[in-house]
């Protein structure tokens, strides 16, 4: 996969989690939750819409992920909505910017998330994981430890698994300064890389 087609496409769908879902359903009264889906990842409460390789799903249709994220939304029947007020660290995006998305990198990412949710939900079957849009992953927290899938960012560019405990961990497992992180295409077995880092804090 080509380096900026990755980043541009995980930026653009960063700013439809943010603007087009998680920002209408908080102004409606339903919060900041999404969660990942078959081909892309939703909304938990209304509007009801979820994102699908690189189309928006709506009750009323589908529509090509184009245009600026203002003129998504009103095709939508909404209103992009930042978070700002709610968060800090999103992804910058404006309603005014234009998207980028490529088909064939969308459906890497929403692989990714789909594998990451996956090991989740095996990690421990009692927790739903979570698409949060401020930084765009699907995680979980366990005893004081959060474990997710990120589709990438500025530190590791492609989809990467972690680990990361809230007191600093020690040892050749630790990679990063928040705990650990392996790309996803380095994990066979993601939900492996969990239990293994589960087993280092217990």
């Amino acid at each position: 996969m080509d380096e900026r087609s990755l980043a541009v496409t995980r930026r653009s769908l960063h700013g439809v989690a943010e603007l087009v879902l998680a920002g209408p359903q908080y102004r409606s009264g339903g919060g900041i939750r999404l969660r990942v889906v078959p081909g892309g990842f939703a909304t938990l409460a209304d509007p009801g819409v979820r994102v699908d390789g690189d189309r928006l799903v709506t009750p009323a249709g589908s529509l090509p992920l184009t245009g600026t994220y203002a003129e998504l939304a009103a095709a939508a029947g909404l209103e992009a909505s930042p978070l700002d007020d709610v968060y800090s660290g999103g992804p910058g995006v404006r309603p005014d910017e234009e998207l980028e998305v490529d088909p064939a990198a969308a459906r890497l990412l929403a692989d990714a998330f789909a594998r990451g949710d996956a090991a989740l939900r095996q990690l421990d079957p009692d927790q739903t994981p979570v698409l949060w849009p401020e930084h765009f992953d699907v995680g979980i927290t366990l005893d004081e430890v959060n474990y997710g899938l990120s589709p990438g960012d500025d530190a590791i560019p492609e989809p990467y698994a972690y680990v990361g405990p809230w007191t600093p961990r020690t040892g050749d497992f630790w990679n990063t300064s928040f705990g650990a992180a392996h790309p996803l295409a380095e994990l066979p077995d993601v939900l492996a890389f969990f239990r293994k880092g589960r087993a280092l804090v217990s």
